[in-house]
């Protein structure tokens, strides 16, 4: 089994790719395989509306050719899923967002691909709209069909600074509880 988490963060290693890690700690101990790719440097650009994935149908967006189309790729090839980010003016990060929109369409347009996948949004707030952008990213998840993973309090940690978020113990102990929460849906669909 693999999990794929997505860092949507410009500031690679910071808050949320604290909180990805805090999540994929217990994955990576029940035995289960982890990746994290950071968005931060890479060009992800937003959905054209070209329709060429719909015509098409073979698992990946047409209208833009950049680190977009790997991460859909990864996706579609991984278990699960986290999608984590900051909060930027009470969402999540451009690029997030147009990974959400593009990986959608291409779901959509291939018999929803991610149809019954786990999956959990990560988001890292310095004070407010961390709710809305932990909903921006359960839209994706419930119009593909996914399976979404929940943890014992909304799946946030609170830092501003780089690296702040270390200091919220009940942020990374939702983490944890995220990441055994995934290991153990994990387990009972590929029992």
């Amino acid at each position: 089994m693999k999990v794929l988490a997505v860092n949507g963060s410009a500031r690679k290693g910071g808050n949320t790719a604290i909180m990805l890690e805090a999540a994929l700690a217990p994955l990576r101990a029940a035995g289960i395989e982890c990746e994290l790719i950071e968005l931060g440097k890479e060009r992800v650009e937003g959905c054209r509306a070209c329709g060429a994935c719909s015509k098409k149908k073979d698992r990946k967006c047409h209208g833009r050719d950049d680190f977009g189309n790997t991460v859909i790729k990864k996706m579609d090839q991984a278990d699960a899923v986290l999608l984590g980010s900051p909060v930027y003016f009470a969402d999540v990060t451009a690029e997030m967002k147009a990974l959400i929109d593009r990986a959608g369409y291409v779901a959509r347009a291939n018999g929803d691909m991610f149809a019954r996948k786990p999956g959990a949004g990560v988001i890292a707030v310095r004070r407010a709209g961390s709710v809305h952008a932990l909903d921006t990213i359960n839209h994706l998840f419930l119009i593909g069909q996914m399976l979404i993973v929940g943890s014992h309090y909304w799946n946030m940690g609170f830092g501003g600074a780089k690296g702040q978020v270390a200091e919220d113990e009940e942020g990374l102990d939702t983490m944890r509880i995220l990441g055994e929460n995934m290991a153990w849906l994990l387990g009972k669909l590929h029992a």
